[in-house]
């Protein structure tokens, strides 16, 4: 890429849309041009075409998606497989007709199977059934990634895929109808630290194994790939290293600062048992994580804490 490529950072006021924004104007990328959804609806493919046709961008992220926890996956299935499906369908194939220099997909380490090798290579995909709580929204972004490489292989595109870990960080959902368990425990602790509350209930055992990435960090790591990677596989972003939930759940409630009990309903789903990337291939492409876990969560309970008024709740 060139300082003065034009830019599209599809979905740019998300949490991983705003930290790829923040990563690209720090390494000198001036020329981004961002669509809100009310500006830019995604899902409608003439307007994803107008979109293309007038602004001509040089380099695409595409960041968007409509995204959720257990619950919301669980819930709204059929909106997860269309909408997505539907976003990348339409900015792939406009990327393609305007003949876009770049293109970065962004997908989820929920597209690998329920059961796959720990830690997950990139070549476990579609080697065997897929966790069922998040099993439609796993298609959508296996068709993404998918995509990409046809594109590749037939036209020569120069589009790309990474596979981000769990990430966390500023600008993250904290509505618990529909966020992930990082934003969720943050503010069931930080509700309940400000209310009084004697304990917070969580999901499940605390029993399965995560892996988490600060969200700069994942952004980092996708400018990375954008400026040095143009192969057909997509490539695994995380840190390599994993905790169980109730020791996440320990570490958030330590740094927020609250002293009740935490009560684990064991009759709601934990998930995958556990999901953890081989970065083997990130590493040897010369990238590496930089922010830890404890660190992380101090940061992303400070922007928490000091934009609760203006945070997705």
């Amino acid at each position: 890429m060139n300082k003065t490529d034009k830019i599209y950072v599809a979905g740019h006021k998300g949490l991983v849309g705003s930290a790829i924004v923040r990563n690209l104007e720090s390494k000198g990328y001036t020329n981004i041009v961002k669509r809100t959804h009310k500006e830019l609806d995604l899902t409608n493919q003439a307007a994803v075409y107008d979109f293309f046709e007038k602004e001509k961008p040089d380099v695409v992220v595409l960041a968007a998606a409509k995204v959720g926890g257990i619950n919301a996956n669980n819930t709204t299935p059929a909106e997860f497989a269309y909408e997505n499906m539907q976003i990348q369908c339409n900015v792939i194939n406009a990327a393609h007709v305007n003949k876009v220099k770049k293109l970065l997909f962004l997908g989820s380490t929920c597209i690998y199977p329920k059961m796959a090798p720990q830690p997950i290579p990139e070549d476990a995909l579609l080697t065997g059934p897929l966790e069922v709580t998040n099993e439609a929204y796993a298609i959508a972004k296996i068709s993404g990634l998918e995509m990409c490489k046809f594109y590749k292989r037939q036209y020569g595109d120069d589009f790309i895929s990474c596979m981000p870990t769990n990430l966390y960080g500023p600008h993250d959902n904290y509505d618990l109808a529909g966020s992930h368990v990082m934003p969720a425990m943050i503010r069931k602790f930080h509700d309940a630290k400000v209310n009084g509350a004697k304990s917070v209930e969580l999901w499940g055992t605390g029993s399965p194994l995560r892996e988490f990435l600060y969200v700069d960090d994942m952004a980092d790591a996708c400018v990375f790939l954008l400026e040095n990677y143009s192969g057909e596989q997509h490539v695994n972003i995380g840190t390599g290293k994993e905790v169980t939930i109730k020791e996440l759940a320990e570490t958030v409630k330590k740094t927020v600062g609250y002293e009740g009990e935490i009560v684990w309903n064991s009759a709601m789903p934990d998930g995958t048992p556990r999901k953890l990337t081989d970065v083997t291939k990130l590493h040897n492409l010369g990238w590496t994580h930089k922010v830890e876990l404890e660190e992380g969560v101090k940061l992303a309970y400070d922007w928490f804490r000091d934009n609760v008024d203006t945070a997705r709740l």
